[in-house]
């Protein structure tokens, strides 16, 4: 039984972390929290970020001090030792995001186009961000207070940027002369019982190759603290492109080719295959991308080891075709509802879409449309539906024709659900369009939709079921 007492607080309004959701029914909701109170400090310890929050939180008897309009409290809570608060902060990093020192030649954020909202160029490099939303970082910043809390609080796991394990090569992707030895840190967190998934991002002539190779060999070395490997292809915009060719690294940041694809593929395999022998999982894992380009069916769902690194585009192809598979078991004809069904896709995944789309159109007996939308907003190179805009959606699907309804991705959306990449919203496109607008990240998802009726479609949506990308909403235009 939750016990709460409150007393007066003399705690400043600008400490601490502001709430943006309360779970209803949670501790947080009955002892009465709600969106917009700032939790200040724990037991008297000002609160720096979430991982604080969940630290100190996880007492049996514990001072909550709270700041709502201004007016500061102290709520003293007696609880189980592992219940949740049922709270979710607007940013895990009350005290400001740490960013990054070096100066990767194909840091993406690089590329972004002018006009885009703030907290798309901030380069961040926070290891609590990596603990609480899944983000990369390089480990290049960490200072001894840093090593100190991590073997303190034991977050993991934490993703980690490795691009290449050779130090000097690793120093040189990073644009960082002064950048530690990677897995050298990586054998430090495993001593703090600290797991690591890590990422390459693959720079052909450059970590490919023998690169690659001892890249793989180095971290399956460290297996089990490095529990997932993810080999990715190097992205770049147009504007990105630009600014490139006009310096030292144009060759190094070269498009995947089919023949490209088909060669790291091969270079790959053995190793997957000797791991799920040798250790029972694949480990070392291929973006989508290689795939899908090289024109080859991703590997069975049981090879991507639990799908670990799916926001960083492993697995998003596979999870999405053994959906379909489960979906379609209980696909049946549909009356009085979408007679005419359109599928916004970016280029990648628009041929996967296209076969289940007939599959889906066959089962329910829909008119099922899939319509690629070509990335001109941040150039063609950028082929992914999660990086869509509302202006490439909006110039390419006018002028008609889109049925009853359209389904576009859920990953195009910001964590809130509210506005594109571009800042256009659900309700802006839709209007422009003139039909109902919803938004899946499954068939699953789009089988429901397709089942309801069409004035119970929403353009706009609730928070993504995962927190990836929440550290980029600008909370003060959400």
């Amino acid at each position: 039984m939750t016990e709460a007492r409150r007393t007066p607080s003399t705690r400043r309004a600008n400490e601490g972390g502001v709430i943006y959701r309360v779970r209803e029914g949670s501790l947080a909701d009955e002892i009465g929290l709600r969106p917009g109170d700032r939790i200040t400090a724990i037991g008297g310890r000002v609160l720096r970020d979430a991982v604080d929050f969940q630290f100190h939180a996880a007492d049996a008897l514990i001072d909550v001090e709270v700041v709502r309009d201004g007016e500061a409290e102290r709520i003293e809570v007696e609880k189980h030792p592992d219940e949740d608060f049922g709270i979710e902060f607007q940013d895990a990093a009350f005290d400001g995001i740490r960013t990054c020192n070096n100066a990767c030649f194909f840091c993406f954020l690089k590329g972004n186009p002018k006009g885009l909202r703030r907290t798309l160029y901030v380069k961040d490099d926070d290891y609590r961000l990596s603990f609480f939303h899944g983000n990369f970082v390089t480990l290049t910043n960490l200072t001894d207070d840093d090593w100190a809390r991590l073997e303190e609080q034991r977050l993991s796991p934490l993703n980690v940027s490795v691009h290449a394990t050779e130090p000097e090569l690793r120093r040189y992707l990073l644009g960082n002369r002064s950048a530690p030895d990677v897995c050298e840190q990586l054998r430090r967190l495993g001593s703090l019982g600290i797991e690591a998934n890590t990422q390459v991002v693959l720079c052909p002539g450059v970590n490919d190759g023998a690169a690659l190779d001892r890249t793989i060999g180095d971290l399956a070395a460290l297996y089990p603290t490095v529990t997932s490997i993810s080999i990715v292809p190097v992205g770049a915009t147009m504007f990105a492109e630009e600014r490139i060719e006009r310096g030292t690294h144009a060759a190094e940041v070269g498009e995947v080719t089919p023949d490209h694809a088909a060669a790291v593929m091969a270079q790959v395999a053995p190793y997957q295959k000797r791991f799920r022998r040798d250790l029972g999982r694949s480990l070392v894992h291929l973006a989508d991308e290689y795939y899908l380009l090289a024109g080859m069916e991703p590997p069975p769902a049981a090879h991507y080891d639990g799908f670990a690194q799916f926001e960083n585009g492993i697995g998003m192809a596979r999870s999405l075709i053994e959906d379909w598979k489960r979906a379609r078991r209980r696909a049946t004809r549909r009356n009085g509802v979408a007679g005419r069904l359109t599928l916004v896709s970016a280029t990648l995944i628009a041929p996967v879409l296209r076969r289940i789309g007939d599959e889906f159109g066959e089962l329910t007996g829909i008119d099922v449309a899939v319509r690629t939308i070509e990335n001109r907003y941040f150039g063609p190179r950028v082929n992914v539906s999660g990086l869509l805009t509302a202006t490439d959606i909006g110039e390419q699907l006018g002028g008609g024709g889109l049925g009853d309804l359209v389904v576009m991705p859920r990953y195009a959306l910001d964590y809130t659900g509210g506005r594109f990449l571009d800042d256009g919203t659900p309700g802006e496109l839709q209007a422009a369009l003139g039909v109902p607008v919803a938004f899946a990240s499954t068939f699953g998802e789009v089988l429901q939709i397709a089942g309801e009726p069409l004035e119970s479609q929403l353009a706009a949506i609730g928070p993504n079921a995962r927190t990836n990308g929440k550290a980029w909403v600008e909370w003060t235009g959400a």
